[in-house]
């Protein structure tokens, strides 16, 4: 399919309307924030996700665990923000 016939079908696509595609990164900042607020509970969520799949795992060091995690969910936030004012200032039509 050429090029500007796929650019084409992807306009028409009922999700891509500006408030669908600026809740992606809204939704980033607000699972960014949980991941960062809540680094415990974060962590046990994914425990129980990986038991349930047949996987354990445990952090040789919980204290650094919280830590990354916590990194992990403000660098998603301030991702998030970026992409959010990509979207809203800098527009490419």
């Amino acid at each position: 399919m050429p090029l500007n016939r796929l650019s084409a079908s992807f306009s028409s696509c009922p999700l891509n309307t500006p408030f669908v595609l600026m809740m992606i990164p809204v939704a980033g900042m607000i699972i960014g924030l949980f991941v960062f607020l809540k680094p415990e509970l974060t962590i046990e969520i994914q425990r129980k996700f990986y038991e349930k799949i047949n996987w354990r795992i445990e952090p040789i060091s919980m204290p650094k665990e919280i830590r990354n995690t916590k990194i992990m969910g403000m660098s998603l936030v301030v991702l998030s923000v970026i992409i959010c004012c990509r979207m809203l200032f800098l527009r490419v039509e």
